[in-house]
C-alpha cells in the first residue's frame, strides 16, 4: 500500500465551508492511514467559530498536520495565525507573512484597543459604563489566552502571539523562523517533505517521528456540499441573496397569490441569513 501525504487547500476567508471541508478531510485522512496532512494556506482570516472547529479537529487528529503558508506572497492573517499555531508543524514559504490576529466585530464599529476619548466637560463621561470597550477587552483577552495556549502546546513564541492579537503585529517568514513562531521555511511541498523527514513532533501527547521520504502526494478537493457553502457564504453572494429575498417577499406582498416570488424570496432570505 502506498504511503500518502494528503494535501488540502485553504484559499481565501475561513468560514463554515472551510471548516466542513477540513474537518471532513482530516477524518478521511485518518481512515486512509495517511502519514501526513499538509494544509496549504493563504487566508486573510475568517470567523472565530469556524476557526475553532478547525483547530479542534487538528488537535484531535491522529495524523500529523503541517500547515504550510505558500506560495510566495501568501499570508496567514488573523484566523490563519491561530491555525498555524495549532498545527503539529508550522511552515512558511519565503516572502509570506503571518499575524494581524486582533479579533474584530463582523458588523464593524469600534475595534479592540480603540477606546473613544470622552469630550471635555462631559459630565456623563465618568458615570456611563463603557460597555463597548468592555466587550472588546473580553474578546481580546479571550483571543490572547487562546493564542498563548496554542503556542505553549508546541513550544512556540507565546509572547509574539499575544502581540499579534493585542497590537495586530505581523511579521515575515524569515522573522517568524528567527523568533520561533514557525518551525521551518520551505520553497515548496517537496522541500517541506525533505526537511520534515526524521523530525520528531508531538501528536496527541505522544512523540511521533515523521517518515516523509517517498510519500505519494494526493490532493483532496472539497465535495459538492462544501463547494455550495463556499459560494453562498461569499459576502457578495450573501448580499445578493439578501436583496433577492427581500424584493421577492415585497413582490409577493403586493401581488398575493403569485406564490413563486414569495417561495424564491423566502429561500434566498434563509440562505442569506445562514451565510
Amino acid at each position: 500500500m502506498n504511503r500518502q501525504a494528503i494535501v488540502l487547500d485553504v484559499q481565501g476567508p475561513i468560514g463554515p465551508a472551510t471548516a466542513e471541508y477540513l474537518v471532513d478531510a482530516l477524518e478521511k485522512s485518518s481512515k486512509r492511514n495517511a502519514e501526513l496532512v499538509i494544509i496549504r494556506m493563504d487566508t486573510p482570516g475568517g470567523l472565530d467559530a469556524s476557526t475553532r472547529d478547525i483547530i479542534k479537529a487538528i488537535l484531535d487528529s491522529p495524523v500529523p498536520v503541517a500547515t504550510f503558508v505558500t506560495p510566495g506572497g501568501a499570508r496567514a492573517a488573523s484566523a490563519g495565525m491561530y491555525i498555524l499555531y495549532a498545527s503539529h508543524v508550522a511552515a512558511m514559504s519565503p516572502a509570506t507573512n503571518v499575524g494581524a490576529a486582533t479579533p474584530v466585530s463582523i458588523i464593524g464599529g469600534e475595534q479592540p484597543g480603540q477606546a473613544q476619548r470622552p469630550l471635555e466637560n462631559d459630565e456623563e463621561a465618568d458615570t456611563q459604563p463603557d460597555t463597548g470597550n468592555t466587550m472588546n477587552r473580553k474578546a481580546v483577552n479571550d483571543a490572547v489566552a487562546y493564542a498563548r495556549g496554542l503556542a505553549n502546546k508546541y513550544g512556540r513564541n507565546a509572547d509574539w502571539a499575544e502581540s499579534a492579537v493585542r497590537d495586530a503585529a505581523s511579521i515575515t517568514a524569515t522573522k517568524a523562523l528567527e523568533i520561533d513562531v514557525i518551525d521551518l521555511i520551505a520553497t515548496d511541498i517537496g522541500d517541506l517533505l525533505d526537511q520534515l523527514n526524521g523530525k520528531t513532533i508531538e501528536v496527541r501527547g505522544r512523540d511521533w517521528v515523521l517518515n516523509s521520504a517517498s510519500l505519494q502526494i494526493e490532493q483532496l478537493e472539497p465535495d459538492w456540499k462544501s463547494e455550495f457553502l463556499a459560494v453562498i457564504t461569499s459576502p457578495t453572494i450573501a448580499y445578493l441573496l439578501l436583496l433577492i429575498g427581500i424584493y421577492g417577499l415585497f413582490f409577493e406582498g403586493y401581488n398575493p397569490g403569485a406564490v413563486f416570488p414569495g417561495v424564491i424570496g423566502a429561500i434566498c432570505l434563509l440562505l442569506a441569513l445562514y451565510a
